[in-house]
């Protein structure tokens, strides 16, 4: 049985998700309206889910490397990009954060929706819980991701990287700093029952 396919629109982008690819909401809303990106720039797209960041990207970029662990949001974001006359500009890797290419490669912007939502483990137990559960306290993919990014940044690479408050935008904030990048909040979004989505940019 085929599975059930939304369409979802973004200014002049359309964008087909099926059920089992993390389908764009607030926060890809909110990372996707503070996305920029310099001309030439080469891009680094983790977690790539439908595709929708690394599409918006590769308007400026010259190049976009997109990442996803999930196989069916890999072959999702390819179709995308091909709708969205984007495919010439992405290349697409299946892997868990940075293990998909060599470790030698660097990046003018690293961009991450993160899992992010404090959930117990039993929840990364399908494609679409791996997309956004981050552990008990929310920060189990997030602190693998700041301790990792440092070597994958140019000398004047950035970070752009989406959480909730549910997972301490602070603790966010200190940990890149032990890491010796400069980080602060970007945008941000109230949503209902006490939590507000982030982006935080980190700069080398």
């Amino acid at each position: 049985m085929q599975s059930r396919v939304n369409r979802i629109h973004f200014r002049n982008h359309v964008f087909d998700v099926p059920e089992d690819v993390y389908e764009p909401a607030e926060d890809s809303f909110l990372f996707a309206e503070n996305l920029e990106v310099k001309e030439g720039a080469r891009v680094l797209d983790l977690g790539t889910g439908c595709g929708i960041l690394g599409i918006l990207a590769a308007e400026k970029a010259t190049e976009v490397l997109a990442i996803d662990l999930n196989p069916y949001a890999l072959r999702c974001a390819k179709e995308n990009s091909a709708f969205n006359n984007a495919e010439s500009k992405i290349v697409f890797l299946q892997g868990d954060l940075f293990t998909a290419f060599n470790m030698d490669a660097r990046f003018d912007l690293i961009l991450f929706n993160a899992p992010y939502l404090p959930a117990d483990n039993c929840e990364t137990q399908t494609w679409i819980g791996r997309s956004w559960a981050g552990g008990v306290n929310g920060r189990q993919v997030i602190d693998r991701f700041i301790s990792q990014v440092v070597p994958h940044l140019k000398a004047d690479g950035r970070v752009l990287m989406m959480q909730s408050t549910l997972a301490n935008v602070e603790e966010t904030i200190c940990k890149f700093s032990e890491n010796h990048l400069a980080a602060s909040v970007k945008a941000e979004q109230n949503l209902p029952f006490f939590e507000t989505l982030v982006l935080i940019e980190a700069k080398s």
